[in-house]
């Protein structure tokens, strides 16, 4: 069952519209060994799988990369797929600066399996509840034709139907001193690459993960260079930004205040692409002086892809509500992502994975109990991971994959 919002006098009316979800939630068996994990697949009726996989592990591992390595590789068969089909991975650590160097490229495929090209990001937020790692994986499979990833550096790139997608990450410049001007030199350094594959910022980014090493005295400046920067590259209030997430975060390099892991496709059309907004929940993001879409939706001709951004307990008007309060702060979080869901024509059911930031380690436990009351079976990861305000306890992000039949639109 799907819901859509309609206006009236007194708030958002949901009406029920019959609809089956197509994304699936898959539970893996783990109960033998201190870890958690699931999968949310979508099989495209052209044939073409994207899965999302989340591992957790439960602090208590003797060998907690070996751990979570079973894991993922348990997940990978309930999916229906094998590491050869990995796109993305993130693994969230504990302590990144020490863990790093255990999880380099040789690593990575030794212990999760050989991906071969593969997008692998490493940062530093510690998983909830307290553990050395967690993961989160993407992964994509056309079982008619096997696709083919080019890696490059941090980024692998695959092209099908006209379209080539690109995941770079770990995007990092840490010479220079300040938050400023690492945010306009990771920005320019990441443009002149998407600009070498033909794309621009304007017309071929979809996503963007900002990480800020200490996001309450350094946020400033990566708000002010993103906006100065966007300015000069066709991406303004008039036109249109792009979803993003802007955390807490460490990445692996002891020099870098910002760091940015980025989505982006080139050759999509203007009609592939809407940006979502849910104006009776969440106002314009520059009308506080920031620079994102609050969601991003594109549509392929078998599938609609919902990016949401990076979204907390806010009104209309910017303000925070349930200040102090987790439980009820996580409430609007899951209300305004509903909006914005039911904005671009999907739900909550529809959601393929979801992460969860905690400014406070200790709301785990509740906001956890929460998430299997409100979001039972959904792929998730929690981390510490403070908000742009110190207000903000909680700030859940997500994509969501829907059922589409446009055959006008190229395939995924």
């Amino acid at each position: 069952m799907s819901y859509s919002l309609h206006s009236t006098s007194s708030g958002p009316e949901v009406c029920a519209v019959t609809r089956e979800p197509a994304t699936e939630w898959l539970s893996v068996d783990c109960s033998d060994i201190a870890v958690s994990a699931e999968v949310g697949r979508f099989r495209g009726a052209d044939g073409v799988v994207e899965c999302h996989v989340t591992v957790r592990l439960d602090g208590s591992a003797e060998d907690p990369l070996e751990t979570l390595a079973q894991g993922y590789r348990r997940a990978l068969v309930v999916a229906e797929t094998t590491v050869e089909s990995a796109v993305f991975r993130r693994v969230f650590c504990s302590d990144v600066l020490n863990q790093q160097g255990g999880l380099d490229k040789e690593a990575m495929d030794r212990l999760l399996g050989a991906a071969g090209a593969c997008a692998d990001s490493l940062i530093g937020q510690t998983p909830v509840p307290a553990a050395k790692y967690a993961l989160w994986a993407y992964h994509v499979r056309d079982p008619a034709q096997p696709l083919e990833f080019v890696q490059e550096c941090n980024a692998v790139s695959w092209r099908r139907d006209g379209l080539t997608h690109h995941w770079a990450t770990g995007c990092i410049s840490p010479a220079v001193p300040d938050s400023h001007g690492q945010t306009h030199a990771v920005l320019e350094q990441y443009n002149r690459w998407i600009e070498s594959k033909g794309m621009t910022m304007a017309d071929a980014v979809v996503r963007t993960w900002w990480y800020v090493q200490n996001i309450d005295a350094d946020y400033q400046g990566l708000v002010d260079a993103r906006r100065e920067y966007f300015d000069t590259h066709g991406l303004t209030a008039e036109t249109h930004y792009i979803a993003s997430t802007g955390i807490e975060g460490a990445p692996a390099h002891v020099d870098a205040r910002v760091g940015l892991d980025a989505y982006a496709v080139a050759g999509l059309r203007a009609e592939q692409v809407e940006f979502v907004n849910a104006y009776d929940h969440l106002g314009p993001t520059h009308d506080y002086g920031v620079t994102f879409e609050r969601a991003t939706a594109v549509g392929y001709a078998d599938r609609r892809q919902v990016f949401i951004s990076g979204t907390a307990s806010i009104n209309p008007a910017g303000e925070i509500l349930h200040a102090g309060d987790v439980v009820g702060q996580f409430g609007r979080t899951l209300e305004n992502i509903e909006a914005l869901l039911h904005a671009a024509k999907a739900g909550l059911e529809d959601l393929a994975s979801i992460l969860v930031y905690l400014r406070d380690a200790a709301d785990g436990a509740v906001v956890e109990a929460l998430l299997h009351e409100r979001l039972s079976g959904v792929p998730y990861v929690m981390v510490e991971a403070p908000v742009c305000r110190p207000g903000w306890l909680i700030e859940i992000e997500g994509i969501a994959v829907v059922a589409a039949d446009a055959p006008d639109l190229p395939g995924f």
